[in-house]
């Protein structure tokens, strides 16, 4: 016999690991296969000149990548939810 548990999920704040500073992303790109999407968050910071020449011969800004996150497609409509 089974039983059923109802329950909420929550972040784990006493955990050493929430005490590390907080990052920071202020552009972010989508990919997706057929079984996920994933968010890549970055930290674009003003550029040099050197970073402007190379830019206007490569038509790209490379910049430092914060996180990457894989999500299943099953929480994308929570995701939008809360976004709205």
């Amino acid at each position: 016999m089974s039983k059923q548990v109802n329950f909420t999920i929550v972040p784990d704040e006493s955990d050493r690991l929430y005490d590390r500073k907080r990052d920071y992303a202020n552009f972010w790109a989508v990919a997706h296969t057929p079984f996920d999407l994933t968010l890549t968050f970055c930290d674009v910071r003003p550029l040099s000149e050197q970073d402007v020449q190379a830019a206007e011969v490569s038509q790209t800004v490379k910049v430092p990548v914060v996180a990457r996150i894989a999500l299943p497609f099953g929480v994308i409509p929570g995701l939008i939810a809360a976004l709205q």
